[in-house]
């Protein structure tokens, strides 16, 4: 159990837990509101980020939402294949496919921000220092994100062992600085009474409600709990948060305070503030390790949801490589790795600073938290069969406290709020638009094709010529004859002795047991229909399926198999059921996936493509 606390305290807590660097700050001095520096506004916004905390993270995510794993499994996309396994309905299928989706496109939003902030705060210590650094704050940060994206393929099972050690030592440290002013000020600690919470919001009231803008960035990585439960477990993650990540995020926030109340200058900068002296540069070099491992997990995760994207019929097909041969979850992707690294070069350049980035950041977040909760109610009604009054007290309290933060930083549009909008609508119509597309395509392919059991009917009629070896035809429809075969067989007149369909489906459950995976069907005359099923953590692999059919009696040779794969030349309809510029884009997402020789791993010098031009 230890390694997999020390283990998930590096990889799960990484973001949430560098929210030190900026978050009090910003509560006081950021997204265009100041307040003065009195105990009750110190006292009332560390009482505010207290109950937050414990309400969203504590609660909502390591209490309440994690016992709705699917299979283990965790983070949006599972949480949403988990409730569209028992919902039956068309319509709250459609409802619940878009709300993840659209979860999903505010992750990388959010996901392009984590880095950026992250390292720039830790960065700017350099100018608490010395002010002869500020000019180099924002190329130094720039150098330190580009060589983390530069090793990414390289992969991280080796340093991810030293990512524990570290950020347990950097929250040992946030506790002791947060204890060290805490003993100095202990009345820092009536904090924790909600009263005081109360009292700031009834006083301050709209000021209060943009500060809710910035508590926010207390708890940003709390749905990183979830997402990576299936890496560590549910109780490795419980036990790292209530026994170390909370209390140490904790005193630092009211050690902050506590400084504060005694040295009201020090709003500057109050985290690093905290620290003396002679422990400036450590602390800056231990806060810049911290980000990075931050970012690490941020970066891990895109790649893991990409992934999941794509197995489920979200995303075109993309170059996934595997860098640990232990760690199925250890994968580097080059097209994502590419495009986070310069969007987020990008938001430097423009934001240059912490405390310009913190205006673009929660809102992806907080719309997050709100489609988690819509899914979390819909998984408490139908898997775990809860009343409706039950399931619509909790979630009802979870979604107001989640409305009230969104609407905070729908105020933040204006001033970057809208970055990581922009960023999740380019993506959720990316998303829509191929899984639309594939849908119409997948409709036009079954309009002139034949029945598979009729066609091997009619094979003993027509008498076409058979030749020796397999010829193995991938296809997403086992109904239907591929047009692949018909089009070989009316241009090279001929059918293999051994014809195999073969389709290959992802469920919506992360893994599938090895037993599980194949289901083999005899046609007769030499036909068989193959269907293979992986979940959506899972890397398809033809041969090893087909190596797998010994135990199902049918055994094949590589060198005598040919797999014919279909190629279609893709161009707008005039009554498509698409917009006009959505089948372009359509056509450009297909042109550039990867080929299916590649990402289901098939012998290239083992493939037949047959082209066909198909009319969306």
């Amino acid at each position: 159990m230890l390694p997999l606390v020390i283990g998930a305290i590096g990889v799960v807590f990484g973001d949430i837990g560098t929210s030190p660097l900026y978050t009090l700050r910003e509560c006081l001095r950021g997204g265009g509101h100041v307040l003065p520096i009195t105990p009750d506004n110190i006292l009332g916004i560390l009482s505010l980020i207290f109950w937050s905390v414990t309400i969203v993270v504590s609660f909502k995510y390591a209490i309440f939402i994690m016992r709705a794993d699917n299979q283990g499994q965790g983070g949006i996309l599972a949480l949403m294949a988990l409730a569209l396994n028992k919902v039956q309905s068309p319509r709250d299928r459609r409802i619940l496919l878009m709300l993840g989706i659209a979860g999903a496109a505010l992750f990388y939003g959010d996901g392009m921000i984590t880095p950026a902030i992250s390292v720039l705060s830790a960065v700017e210590g350099l100018k608490i220092a010395t002010p002869l650094f500020e000019p180099y704050v924002v190329p130094i940060t720039i150098a330190i994100v580009i060589s983390l994206f530069l090793v990414q393929s390289h992969g991280t099972a080796k340093v991810g062992a030293f990512f524990g050690p570290i950020t347990v030592l950097w929250f040992a440290v946030l506790a002791i600085l947060g204890v060290w002013h805490i003993v100095q000020v202990p009345e820092v600690l009536l904090g924790l009474n909600p009263y005081y919470a109360f009292k700031f919001m009834l006083v301050n009231k709209f000021l209060a409600f943009l500060v809710l803008g910035a508590v926010v960035l207390a708890f940003t990585g709390a749905e990183a709990l979830y997402t990576d439960m299936g890496h560590f477990g549910r109780r490795p993650i419980r036990i790292g948060w209530f026994m170390l990540v909370f209390p140490a995020l904790m005193l630092n926030y009211f050690g902050q305070g506590a400084l504060l109340l005694t040295n009201p200058e020090a709003i500057e900068n109050p985290f690093y503030l905290m620290a003396p002296s002679w422990a400036l540069y450590p602390m800056v070099a231990l806060a810049t390790v911290a980000t990075i491992i931050a970012s690490q997990a941020v970066i891990s995760g895109a790649f893991s949801i990409s992934r999941q994207a794509v197995q489920l019929g979200l995303c075109p097909r993309l170059e996934i490589r595997h860098t640990s041969e232990a760690e199925i979850g250890q994968i580097y992707i080059p097209q994502i790795n590419w495009g986070l690294m310069v969007c987020i070069v990008a938001l430097i350049l423009t934001f240059q600073s912490s405390s310009n980035l913190a205006a673009a950041y929660g809102i992806a977040v907080t719309g997050t938290l709100i489609i988690d909760t819509v899914q979390a109610f819909v998984v408490v009604q139908v898997v775990w069969n809860w009343s409706l009054p039950r399931a619509l007290i909790l979630c009802g309290v979870l979604f107001a406290v989640d409305l009230v933060f969104f609407s905070s930083n729908l105020l933040k549009v204006v001033d970057g709020g809208w970055f990581p909008l922009l960023i999740g609508a380019i993506i959720f119509v990316l998303l829509t638009t191929w899984y639309k597309g594939r849908q119409i395509l997948r409709s036009q392919m079954r309009e002139d094709s034949i029945p598979i059991e009729k066609f091997v009917s009619r094979v003993t009629d027509n008498k076409p010529q058979r030749v020796p070896g397999t010829a193995v035809f991938l296809t997403s429809d086992l109904v239907n004859v591929p047009f692949t075969l018909l089009h070989n067989l009316k241009h090279n007149k001929v059918l293999h002795e051994r014809t195999v369909f073969m389709s290959i489906a992802t469920e919506d459950r992360p893994f599938v047991p090895d037993e599980e995976r194949l289901h083999l069907e005899e046609l007769g005359k030499g036909f068989y229909r193959l269907y293979a099923r992986y979940g959506f953590k899972e890397s398809p692999n033809v041969p090893r399926v087909l190596s797998s059919c010994v135990r199902e009696g049918l055994s094949f040779d590589l060198m005598d198999t040919s797999f014919f794969l279909g190629h279609e030349k893709l161009v707008p309809g005039l009554h498509s059921k698409m917009a006009r510029w959505r089948d372009v884009l359509f056509i450009w997402m297909s042109r550039n996936a990867l080929s299916a020789t590649e990402f289901f791993r098939i012998p290239s010098n083992r493939v037949v493509e047959v082209g066909t031009q198909v009319e969306l």
